[in-house]
């Protein structure tokens, strides 16, 4: 039975099919080189949050990602991560597309599906940083779940996850998960992805 509306779950069984969540998926120093690396390059300012855009140029008033946005191949330790999540059998083809989001405590992200014709059947998201509930909402029936996603934990979704329910980060900064008050900090997300079409 779908739950109403402002009843949220927060138990595996409940997630959306397709969702795999896991915790602990990079090393400490591997996180640090991540980060050292993504404040070294240039960030634009051209949403309320600072992005990295890498592989493609996604043009988000657009909501599209052309073959001429190429921006040239990932960066080494992205191209290491894109790899391993090929090999582990999240992707198909290694990716080629991502996008670097930094989180403000009181920043968030409103309820989206990544762009269907612009990217491939996975998006796999990897956080840095500090924890924030990421809230999902199906959208065919009313069930609603939240996940709080942990640094250096690693999110993919694919099938109904990718297709079939939005997801968001609620603009705050406190999440209250399972009963528990937990403050926010400055949070990293390298989301990976493949595009629709051949690399030129």
């Amino acid at each position: 039975m779908a739950t109403p509306p402002s009843q949220l779950s927060f138990f595996p069984d409940e997630w959306p099919d397709g969702l795999t969540y896991l915790e602990n998926y990079v090393r400490e120093d591997e996180a640090d080189r991540l980060v050292q690396e993504i404040d070294a390059a240039t960030w634009r300012t051209n949403l309320k949050r600072r992005v990295q855009h890498y592989g493609y140029r996604y043009d988000y008033k657009a909501r599209q990602a052309r073959q001429e946005d190429y921006l040239g191949p990932l960066p080494e330790l992205f191209q290491g991560l894109a790899k391993r999540l090929t090999a582990e059998g999240h992707f198909q083809v290694v990716p080629d597309q991502v996008i670097v989001n930094e989180y403000q405590p009181g920043q968030g992200i409103s309820a989206h599906i990544d762009c269907q014709p612009c990217f491939g059947e996975t998006i796999a998201s990897v956080s840095l940083l500090s924890a924030c509930v990421m809230r999902f909402a199906s959208q065919t029936h009313s069930q609603q779940t939240e996940l709080h996603l942990q640094p250096a934990s690693l999110l993919v979704l694919e099938g109904d996850a990718r297709h079939l329910w939005t997801h968001a980060i609620p603009p705050r900064k406190t999440d209250v998960f399972e009963g528990h008050k937990h403050i926010r900090s400055r949070r990293i997300s390298l989301t990976f992805r493949t595009m629709k079409f051949e690399n030129p």
